[in-house]
């Protein structure tokens, strides 16, 4: 699998992972300018490290769904373009704007990604959306972003499990998933993310035409 330029695999303390080039957001190790992408700590991360197929090659203009606190969005931001990311619980937004303060192309925005038509007029159309979102209704809030992609952009997300039906077999849950992304998305891969993420389900998918 080819690394998006900017991402590489790099040597910290003789352990090599994922890294990329940034101020460190979350406590990570770094060597110099390098700072360690952790699989565990980014579902993004997992799917790299999985060999996933995510047709990222670096500088491209990323929607970020569920940026949290910054973990993983700090590293797109690393090797993308213009990068905006959406967080709707005010706490983690504070330390999200902590990392941009280094990123000029971070752009956070205190926002639902339940409810696009509220940043609509911000977001310009992006080459990826990457999709970390612990609700029900994944597949939705996928459906709804959409209409930011490019004709040949692609859908980078982590679904969870436990979020859609915290009773129901996983399996299952990812199905259903599948089946309702399919309406408006061709999927060219998904997997697993064990051993990093349990439950979680990644997936490259790219917009059908309307």
């Amino acid at each position: 699998m080819t690394l998006p330029t900017g991402v590489e695999r790099h040597d910290f303390d003789g352990e090599t992972s994922l890294a990329t080039q940034g101020q460190p957001v979350y406590g990570e190790r770094t060597d110099g300018d390098w700072r360690r992408w952790d699989p565990h700590r980014s579902k993004l991360g997992a799917m790299l490290e999985q060999g996933m197929d995510t047709g990222l090659e670096g500088g491209e203009t990323v929607l970020y769904l569920g940026a949290a606190a910054g973990t993983t969005v700090s590293h797109v931001a690393d090797f993308g373009g213009p990068t905006y990311a959406v967080e709707f619980a005010p706490r983690p937004v504070r330390e999200l704007l902590d990392a941009a303060e280094s990123r000029r192309n971070l752009f956070p925005l205190l926002k639902d990604a339940r409810k696009p038509e509220n940043y609509a007029h911000v977001v310009e159309p992006v080459d990826v959306v990457v999709q970390d979102v612990a609700t029900r209704g994944q597949a939705r809030v996928a459906t709804l972003n959409k209409q930011f992609l490019t004709d040949d952009g692609r859908l980078l997300a982590a679904i969870k499990a436990r979020s859609e039906d915290v009773t129901a077999d996983p399996d299952a849950v990812f199905d259903s998933v599948r089946t309702e992304l399919s309406a408006e998305y061709e999927l060219l891969e998904t997997a697993r993310l064990d051993p990093f993420h349990e439950d979680h389900l990644g997936i490259v998918a790219r917009p059908r035409e309307d």
